[in-house]
């Protein structure tokens, strides 16, 4: 079995959050960056089934160079290798993209990433890379189980959770309780530092010939509420129609 996952590198939740000059992107100075939680769950279930089956586990990255030590963090933790596409993420459809161009001709069996990024959350990045790769997919995945060759997957649904059983390829995005967090140890450090991370050139031409919107300006609108105010809270969003 050979399998990719797809990780994102976003803000952590503990990080102060300001816009930059043109106020269009994040200001990214003095904020700490984490992989997403949702691809760690991902990450983490990959790295049991490469314990079970010795599969080959490839850890795949949009980004920037500023990411390498989270990538390296996860080849610590059990991936074989992994690969950066050196261009900034920019939205769904680009990464998406990116990913497909890639995985086309690398006969994956299993690709695995976050339900959704915990910056933006678009939550489509999986749907859009399982349609260009003609995949099977599911998402959220809560639970899978190896069947020969098949998976037993519990996805999480409007009326509650199903069990669904599915062949591979696919692409799954998943979250908790998939897998739990897991923590590199010494060796795996050590090991990560001679894993390669290799980076390759973007595939510009097919998302430029595809882009229908640019960020003009993007305002962070917000008010504080002294605790003993709370009850007025309903009275502001009704006031300005947001309820």
């Amino acid at each position: 079995m050979k399998i990719l996952v797809c990780i994102s590198v976003v803000p952590d939740t503990t990080s102060k959050i300001t816009l930059d000059s043109t106020n269009t992107r994040i200001n990214s100075e003095g904020i700490t960056f984490i992989v997403g939680p949702y691809d760690d769950y991902a990450l983490s279930r990959a790295i049991e089934i490469k314990e079970q089956t010795q599969a080959e586990l490839v850890v795949l990255h949009v980004g920037s160079s500023d990411s390498e030590a989270l990538i390296r963090k996860c080849l610590a933790l059990g991936a074989d290798r992994a690969v950066r596409i050196d261009t900034a993420a920019l939205d769904s459809y680009q990464v998406a993209q990116e990913i497909i161009h890639y995985a086309k001709d690398q006969s994956f069996d299993l690709i695995m990433m976050g339900k959704e990024s915990i910056d933006y959350n678009s939550g489509i990045v999986h749907a859009l890379v399982a349609h260009g790769l003609s995949y099977n997919h599911f998402s959220p995945v809560m639970h899978l189980d190896l069947d020969t060759d098949k998976l037993i997957l519990e996805i999480e649904t409007d009326s509650g959770k199903s069990k669904v059983s599915t062949t591979l390829p696919v692409v799954l995005g998943c979250q908790e309780p998939i897998a739990e967090w897991k923590i590199p140890s010494m060796r795996g450090i050590m090991t990560a530092r001679t894993k390669e991370i290799a980076v390759i050139f973007p595939n510009h031409s097919n998302f430029e010939q595809h882009i229908a919107a640019h960020v003009v300006e993007t305002e962070r609108l917000q008010k504080m509420i002294p605790a003993e105010n709370a009850e007025s809270l309903i009275d502001i969003l009704k006031s300005e129609n947001l309820i």
